[in-house]
């Protein structure tokens, strides 16, 4: 395996476009049909925002990032909120969470080694 393709589904497809577009600070790359958008954030990692309200809320996705708190503060002009970072995995991560507007948990994760 090579490519991540990571589906979010939501419930209100516009309405969760707009708060995506904030989130990760531009519109998606391809709307390839409806109810459905893609950011692609390397040659190896897709995410798509798709309009499935029965399994809307019950996802998680974790990011990378190089400055967890550059992230948040980006993202809090933007009136994301994300929990306070708290430190994980033995000391070697720092990890703050996002809930999007259905209740989708997104991760962001800085390395400390």
């Amino acid at each position: 395996m090579r490519t991540v393709l990571a589906v979010v589904p939501v419930a209100e497809f516009e309405k969760s476009c707009a708060w995506y577009e904030g989130f990760f600070g531009q519109p998606p790359d391809t709307r390839p049909m409806d109810g459905l958008a893609e950011w692609h954030l390397s040659e190896l990692g897709v995410v798509q925002v798709f309009q499935e309200p029965d399994r809307a809320g019950r996802t998680a996705v974790n990011f990378t990032v190089d400055d967890l708190d550059a992230a948040r503060s980006e993202l809090s002009g933007h009136n994301i909120a994300s929990t306070d970072p708290q430190v994980v995995s033995a000391g070697r991560q720092r990890l703050s969470i996002i809930q999007d507007p259905d209740g989708n948990q997104l991760g962001l994760i800085e390395s400390l080694s």
